[in-house]
């Protein structure tokens, strides 16, 4: 991608030193530091314009986020977005930072277990096979994003792109990482107005493009928890199977 920055934009960008972050990697195993809690910390890499994440922390106080990109006039674009969000949905900017750095390096920004959660949303497809190690879901980034989540850690994906949605389910499979909620087509029986859009799925949704979605759970302790939970969904399934056959038993005496 190739943008033309407006001219002063790097100004524009030093102005904001409590939103932006222009040279992130001095906050490596420090972010807590810098946002002055111990609230989790998740991270959209390739943030694009910013509504996703400008829109998640306004609606999720108790959670500190960061977006990173590594284009000057995105992070300006995205900047122009957390405020709007801020004043529509009231509140502070607090728990967001806009990072301006290169994912490719992205284990020199997070230290060990510094986050809880990363969002890939509508990530480069990199069609070509001999491009296929820069795709942010290629086995290289993945084991990079697992050093930097927490026992809490999971990653959300999210792509228009069936090609990629497939090469990314086997790339988790291969690793042997758990995968729940895979969606082929997410807004297929109605939008879903529980998770928030990016400006890409905003524009690919109304015109009825599928959108691919999965979450991979990463750390100890969110695996355990999924397995609690699949481990109740079964019992109650089993309760309710055996109180319909009482039910019936009883109908038919």
């Amino acid at each position: 991608m190739r943008l033309r920055g407006r001219k002063g934009i790097r100004e524009a960008l030093e102005a904001q030193p409590e939103l932006i972050v222009l040279e992130p990697a001095q906050y490596k195993g420090r972010w807590k530091e810098l946002f002055g809690n111990d609230n989790p910390i998740h991270v959209e890499l390739g943030m694009g314009k910013g509504r996703f994440i400008s829109q998640l922390s306004s609606l999720n106080p108790q959670t500190n986020y960061i977006g990173v990109d590594m284009y000057d006039e995105l992070i300006r674009r995205a900047s122009e977005k957390a405020q709007a969000s801020r004043e529509e949905n009231g509140g502070t900017l607090a728990n967001l930072k806009l990072a301006l750095f290169n994912i490719e390096k992205i284990e020199h920004m997070f230290d060990t277990n510094e986050l809880e959660r990363v969002y890939l949303n509508f990530s480069d497809p990199w069609p070509k096979k001999r491009h296929a190690r820069r795709r942010l879901t290629h086995s290289g980034f993945v084991r990079k994003y697992i050093d930097i989540l927490n026992e809490n850690g999971e990653i959300h994906f999210k792509t228009d792109s069936r090609s990629l949605f497939e090469f990314s389910l086997n790339s988790f499979a291969d690793m042997g990482l758990r995968m729940r909620n895979i969606a082929l087509d997410l807004h297929a029986e109605e939008t879903r107005t529980d998770l928030v859009m990016t400006e890409y799925e905003m524009k690919f949704h109304d015109k009825g493009v599928n959108i691919h979605r999965v979450e991979v759970v990463i750390g100890d302790k969110a695996l355990q928890t999924h397995l609690h939970q699949l481990e109740q969904a079964e019992r109650r399934e089993t309760e309710a199977a055996q109180n319909d056959r009482e039910h019936d038993g009883e109908a038919d005496a």
